[in-house]
């Protein structure tokens, strides 16, 4: 990025640049003896963070079967160890926690609250012939694991707090949000933003806003699009004014608030909230990736219905309009970091038989397409697919009523419920999960507001399809006690896009 694109770029000022490419000459300065990849790994509230990141570096370190990784399955990498990180003020990604949860409790580790890192450094042999006579190489993988809402809040840097009002408004209203956020819009309407700024009418617009934002991610409703995002997962920022503030009922273009009024206050904590959570998190880890992968969980949108996907679509297209894509080349890694590869995976592939992961597929390919053509001609590579990093079920084929029926077989976890029937957490059991729709088109609709035509589909699908969350499987053994590496789909697919040129 030159000195005009910066000025011009909402993310980014001059200065802020600047501080950017001291930084990639220091990560380039350190590069010199071992080659690194920063991977970011995101995605919105329950899509498998913590799981792909745990799964990825478990097949790493115990030799997993990855078939489709080539310097794997080409007995070219030669091993993976973790090694310390390189960034001390980073929390460290607790791997060994998340590999017990997995393995010996099987249950599925805590979902991601902040940003984490985690370095693997793999040893291998190159596939080419000149550079194997040099000697073997090595990668650092850093690995930064941080949570897909706080991506929806880099937009916020190129708006003021009337624009962002005005649309969150426009949110709260929506045929499907109203009724939701009809606690808020009741105290809203009884606010006058002209009036006195107080403390107290402050946070009792934020608390509803907030109560307003939690409702929208619950699993009735599984929306997407709910920034601030730090308002969901405040951490140690909890209470501050930066995270005590709402949007108020204003245009877009409304004049400048009047000095010691509501709406000054508003806006002031609005840009502090830019300043000190957004900004730092843009320059400190997002601006500084490679390489980039975001996780989606399709089909908890679709069983909360048509408009859980439109509301995980805009935020999808989002999310992409935040990332800096690119194509790589050896001046633009010294100066400005660019994302030259990007991959949406659907994640949960195992609640589904692999006869409808082409279709899983589909319909995330269609969720992203406005953000795939963009990062494409930006020059970067964009894959899409499905996948399960650990895969909790089995396939079978069962028969019902004198018809072979294409079924999973798992051990769902305590309490869920299908059929009347409620789980133990013990009892593993067969189940039809039913058939996604061949043509993705027939989940979206056009108009702003969904019709009845796309509703009746979305029912008639969600009739057909059952999804249940089961248990992590139970790892077998080798004759000399060693627990093999966690199962999965497509994760050797995953690793091949993201680094396997790397290990060329």
């Amino acid at each position: 990025m030159n000195a005009l694109e910066a000025l011009v770029n909402p993310l980014t000022t001059l200065a802020e640049e600047t501080r950017l490419t001291l930084a990639n000459l220091a990560d380039a300065a350190t590069d010199l003896a071992v080659p690194s990849v920063r991977l970011g790994v995101t995605g919105l509230a329950r899509a498998g963070k913590t799981v792909f990141l745990t799964a990825l570096v478990h097949n790493l370190v115990h030799g997993g079967r990855l078939p489709l990784f080539s310097a794997a399955s080409g007995h070219r990498m030669t091993g993976a160890r973790l090694q310390p990180q390189p960034d001390d003020a980073v929390p460290r990604f607790d791997y060994e926690a998340h590999v017990r949860s997995l393995v010996s409790e099987r249950i599925w580790p805590e979902s991601t609250r902040q940003v984490s890192e985690l370095r693997l450094t793999i040893d291998y042999e190159s596939a080419s012939y000149f550079h194997r006579k040099l000697g073997p190489g090595r990668l650092h993988l850093d690995l930064i694991d941080y949570p897909g809402e706080w991506l929806l809040d880099l937009p916020l840097l190129g708006k003021d707090y009337a624009t962002f009002s005005a649309e969150a408004m426009q949110r709260a209203r929506a045929e499907n949000r109203a009724e939701i956020a009809a606690p808020f819009l009741k105290i809203l309407a009884a606010t006058d933003a002209n009036a006195e700024e107080s403390e107290p009418a402050a946070q009792e617009l934020a608390a509803n806003f907030k109560t307003y934002l939690a409702a929208c991610r619950a699993d009735a409703h599984a929306l997407s699009m709910l920034p601030p995002g730090r308002f969901l997962m405040p951490g140690d920022l909890d209470g501050s004014p930066a995270l005590t503030f709402a949007p108020l009922d204003i245009p877009a273009d409304a004049a400048p608030a009047r000095t010691g009024t509501l709406r000054a206050m508003m806006e002031r904590r609005y840009e502090a909230y830019k300043t000190h959570v957004v900004r730092p998190f843009f320059r400190n880890h997002f601006a500084r990736l490679d390489r980039q992968i975001v996780l989606v969980d399709v089909l908890h949108a679709l069983n909360a219905g048509p408009h859980a996907i439109a509301d995980l679509e805009t935020a999808l297209t989002e999310v992409l309009g935040a990332f800096r894509p690119g194509k790589r080349s050896w001046l633009s890694s010294i100066l400005s970091r660019r994302i030259d590869r990007i991959l949406f995976a659907a994640t949960k592939a195992d609640h589904l038989h692999r006869t409808d992961h082409d279709r899983l597929e589909l319909i995330l390919k269609r969720l992203v397409a406005r953000a795939e053509e963009k990062a494409t001609f930006k020059g970067a590579e964009v894959e899409v697919l499905a996948m399960a990093a650990v895969r909790a079920t089995r396939e079978a084929t069962v028969k019902h009523r004198g018809e072979a029926l294409p079924a999973i077989l798992g051990t769902p976890l305590p309490g869920e419920r299908l059929n009347g029937d409620t789980y133990d957490g013990k009892t593993e059991i067969a189940m039809f999960p039913g058939d996604l729709p061949d043509d993705p088109e027939s989940l979206f609709g056009q108009a702003d507001s969904v019709s009845e035509a796309l509703r009746a589909s979305f029912q008639t699908a969600q009739a057909d399809l059952q999804f249940l969350r089961f248990r992590p499987p139970e790892l077998d053994k080798t004759a000399e006690g060693l627990t093999l590496s966690l199962p999965h789909i497509r994760l050797d697919r995953a690793l091949e896009f993201l680094i396997g040129d790397r290990l060329a």
